[in-house]
């Protein structure tokens, strides 16, 4: 009987450290930084596959671990068929009695509302910045005149590759700005 940690942060740009610490009498931990809305979180899946009969999963928070409460109940059964329990640090969870559970359950629903919460805040906070005139997503490479002077030299025969050079652009670049006129390919 072992106790495994599992630590995850939404972005490359976040810390795991606090999380470490918290976990840091786990005898094995995994870690990964990737959002909790991916599906593909190929560390907690190496952590649900390495855990055995007995063993306890520990994690800071219910929200480290799964994207939706949905997702939380399918790894909570995951878990209970392999026999092993969940231990939430933050929140005080032990799944290895019966309080334990219906408090996991519990909050689980909650962490779901607080997560569909948020998502709408975010979306109302984008509808108003774009109705405020607020442009969202990286700024355009080239100004309005290289745009139509880029379109101008493909038209005269450019090859896409000597124009990837001169502008400093991808090839997929290059083809969004000439979206919309036809090309030959080079």
């Amino acid at each position: 009987m072992s106790t495994v940690g599992y630590a995850r942060v939404s972005s490359v740009g976040q810390s795991l450290d606090v999380q470490l610490d918290k976990l840091k009498d786990c005898e094995k931990v995994f870690q990964e930084k990737r959002t909790g809305t991916s599906s593909t979180r190929p560390r907690l899946k190496a952590c649900l596959e390495y855990v055995r009969d007995g063993d306890t999963l520990v994690v800071t928070r219910l929200d480290r671990l799964a994207r939706s409460t949905l997702h939380l109940c399918q790894v909570a059964e995951q878990l209970q068929e392999k026999g092993i329990n969940l231990k939430v640090i933050d929140q005080s969870i032990d799944t290895s009695d019966a309080t334990g559970r219906l408090l996991f359950n519990m909050l689980g629903a909650i962490t779901q509302f607080e997560t569909e919460i948020r998502a709408e805040r975010q979306m109302d906070g984008i509808r108003n910045a774009k109705a405020n005139g607020v442009h969202l997503g990286r700024r355009k490479h080239l100004t309005e005149d290289e745009q139509v002077e880029l379109q101008l030299k493909r038209q005269d025969g450019a090859l896409i590759r000597t124009l990837m050079e001169e502008y400093n652009l991808s090839k997929a670049s290059v083809y969004r700005y000439l979206d919309g006129i036809t090309v030959t390919q080079s």
